[in-house]
């Protein structure tokens, strides 16, 4: 696996773990984008240059869940299910 530079930092605070990740090259870049890792949810913030003000979405921990089983998968609709071990 080849790896291209890219730029992001990892602080573990009080309450939460906050991960960075800024956009660099040549094309378009975005604003960084910050996501706060708590015990119970995940938090997203990224500023929005238009309004100057910082947009955050919250996901729940199944949520999370869900999404990281979605980017492995082709498109439909899906339910998951735990099993007992």
């Amino acid at each position: 696996m080849r790896y291209r530079s890219h730029m992001f930092s990892i602080e573990h605070e009080f309450d939460a773990t906050v991960v960075t990740l800024v956009d660099e090259g040549q094309s378009y870049l975005q604003e960084d984008i910050t996501i706060n890792a708590f015990e119970d949810c995940i938090t997203i913030e990224q500023l929005d240059p238009r309004t100057d003000q910082v947009m955050t979405v919250t996901f729940s921990m199944s949520q999370l869940r869900d999404l990281g089983a979605a980017l492995d998968l082709p498109e439909g609709v899906y339910a998951l299910r735990e099993v007992d071990a």
